[in-house]
Parts: structure tokens; sequence; C-alpha cells
């Protein structure tokens, strides 16, 4: 089983670590920055660079690249990709993507299928990739309608045995609106909640719970500007439903209602009950 990698960042390079550490699959790798190509083959992170030969050798493909940079990948090398070989793609959002490269696959001789690994770290870069980023960690897959069965289960068994934990299989539209929730607004939260002037002075008054909701404030703006922009009507929907929610608790305790405050505290608690 021969296995590409385009794009050697955190999560591809964690990707090509995991497949050389958990499999026995040949492992090749493509980076815009060739240094970083060296580095992975001298550490062993994999076999090789990915050249044109290679990649029309490979029964797998994976593109944790931003949305955009995929689409172009995947129109470039069209007619590259290995007869039958299955290309995964691992941006933040799906319904762009797999719009235009479903149609692309459907023109040539390989199969699309929209992925997500829902892992990660607030840095990026092959330097702190890791060979357990994954490690039981869920994978989503966004295929096209009507995808054959056996190309997802052996799609699925592929991811399993890079360390995730569970494979999960929706549409792009139901990814999208799911992970302006999950992750996107979460970021949005974060970048915003340390602009507050307090942010500067809390050293030494601060614990877990402003590490744990700051951790990701630390981010890329380039991709997530662009993965935002893409989903932009999810995460708008989310992002004015948390502004009229947290409306709701300055209003009660503008107006000293003990009442409503308690009953908006309770029902945050009960609906993190449930969801969990």
């Amino acid at each position: 089983m021969n296995i590409g990698v385009v794009g050697l960042g955190l999560i591809g390079g964690s990707l090509a670590k995991s497949a050389k550490k958990n499999t026995n699959y040949k492992v090749y790798g493509y980076d815009i920055n060739n240094e970083v190509v060296k580095s992975a083959i001298s550490d062993k992170s994999i076999d090789g660079e990915l050249t044109e030969k290679r990649l029309a050798a490979c029964d797998y493909v994976f593109i944790p690249l931003y949305p955009e940079a995929v689409i172009e990948y995947v129109e470039k090398n069209a007619e590259i990709f290995k007869d039958g070989a299955t290309v995964i793609d691992c941006a933040g959002v799906k319904r762009s993507v797999c719009d235009k490269c479903f149609a692309i696959a459907e023109n040539h001789n390989f199969s699309f299928v929209g992925g997500h690994p829902m892992a990660g770290t607030q840095y990026s870069g092959f330097e702190n990739s890791k060979d357990t980023m994954f490690y039981n960690a869920p994978f989503v897959l966004t295929p096209k309608e009507n995808e054959d069965i056996l190309i997802l289960a052996n799609a699925r068994e592929v991811i399993m045995k890079l360390g995730f934990g569970r494979v999960s299989v929706m549409t792009a539209q139901k990814h999208d609106k799911l992970i302006a929730f999950t992750s996107q607004l979460a970021h949005v939260v974060s970048n915003a909640f340390v602009k507050s002037p307090s942010a500067l002075e809390r050293k030494g008054i601060s614990a877990g719970s402003y590490k744990d909701l700051t951790r990701v404030a630390y981010l890329n703006e380039y991709m997530w500007t662009e993965l935002f922009l893409e989903n932009k009507d999810n995460l708008i929907f989310e992002l004015d439903n948390i502004i009229a929610e947290l409306q709701k608790y300055s209003d009660a305790m503008k107006a000293d209602d003990s009442d409503t405050l308690r009953q908006l505290l309770r029902d945050g608690k009960e609906m993190k009950l449930r969801a969990d």
C-alpha cells in the first residue's frame, strides 16, 4: 500500500508519522517548502518525496491543505492520480471542497471523499507534528451521494490503522453546520475573549478555566479567515445565537434579577449534561 500526503504541516506531518508508526505502508510526502520534505525524510517520517511518478502509484492520497489549495491540487493532478485511487482532503470545511472535487473525480478514474481529522493543537508546522496526534480521535468522512460502500469501508480501515478511534460518515452540509458550532465558534469566542484589557493583568489570578477558554485564541489567522468565510452562513447563525444568549445574562445582572440569572445558569448546566 502506498500513501501520499500533500502538505507536511501539523496535520500532514502527523498523518505521515502515524502511518509510519502504525502500518507497513510506504509513505511519500510533499510540501511547498522543500526543507520540510528533507526534514521528514531525514527523521524517517516519510519514505521519500511525493513526486509525480510516486503520486501515480499511491492508493490513498491525503491532502491536508487550505480549502482552495485542495481544489487547486486536485484539479492540477486529476490526470496523474492512480486509477482507482482514493483521494481524501483534510480541510476544515467540506461543502466548497466537495462540490468541486466530486465533479473532478467523476470525470477521471479516482474517488474523492471529503475528510476531516478531528484533532490538532494551537500550534502549526511540521516541527509540532507527532505520531500520537490522532490517537483515539474521531475522523469524519463526507462522501458523495450513493458512494460505493466498499470505497468507504476500505477508507475507514486505512484511517483506523493510523490510530483514529472512530470514523463518522455524514454529508458535507451536515459537517459544516456542526463544525461551525463545535470548532469555529469556539475559535472566534476564544480570540475575542482575550481582547479584554483584563487579559494583560490576569497573571497570578487565572487558572484552568482561563487556560481552557483561551487555548485556541492563538491561531493561524490566514487559515481561519478562509475557513470562516467558506462557512459564514453557519458560523454567523452560531455567532448571532451566542450574542443573544450573552445579552440575556447581561440584562439579568443589570436588573439585579437573581431569579432569571439563576435560571439561565441552571439551563446552561443542564444543557451541558444533556449534550455530554
